[in-house]
């Protein structure tokens, strides 16, 4: 599982050279946990651009509406510390539910199955279906990793997710143009 065309197995910096199993099972679980994150995090970024944000108050107390929230890396300075906290409390929730695992020690991931957090989204009696969503997943966590960053870099360079890069006067590629 992980080997998708047109790309195949690509390996460019021998991580699976010395072969052990352990290693790489360590490395799909938190793969597809970065993927899932990514894929929250993408959508995310981009569902208060498309349907809106929420009615009403984020902070009651300081008058603070969802609507005052800008979206993109422009809200970070803006969410009250009690929002931070919950989101904190939330990750750590989240972090410590999940499977025991101690960093780097390829030894807890013997019995976890790489994606198993207690509840089954992609299921199937089928075992080709089983395999072509987890390999949808895969390909759809990658590619959101990469999207994500872009959205972070292109927010941090002209204040837009979406890349207006007439915002960006100081660009290299200013140079070409006429």
């Amino acid at each position: 599982l992980g080997v998708q065309e047109p790309v195949g197995f690509w390996d460019p910096l021998a991580f699976t050279a010395d072969g052990d199993v352990l290693a790489f099972k360590r490395r799909r679980c938190v793969e597809l946990k970065h993927g899932r994150i990514s894929m929250l995090a993408t959508m995310g970024y981009i569902t208060p651009e498309l349907t809106g944000k929420f009615p009403g108050f984020l902070a009651p107390s300081a008058g603070l509406k969802f609507a005052d929230i800008p979206t993109g890396l422009a809200a970070v300075s803006k969410i009250p510390a009690l929002g931070w906290a919950q989101m904190v409390a939330y990750a750590g929730y989240c972090e410590l539910s999940g499977p025991t695992t101690r960093a780097a020690n390829t030894s807890d991931y013997a019995d976890i199955v790489p994606g198993d957090y207690s509840f089954k989204v992609l299921t199937s009696s089928d075992p080709a279906e089983k395999d072509k969503k987890l390999r949808a997943e895969l390909a759809n966590g990658r590619l959101a990793m990469m999207a994500i960053i872009g959205m972070f870099f292109q927010d941090g360079l002209t204040g837009s997710a979406w890349g207006d890069w007439a915002l960006y006067t100081g660009s290299p590629l200013r140079a070409f143009e006429n």
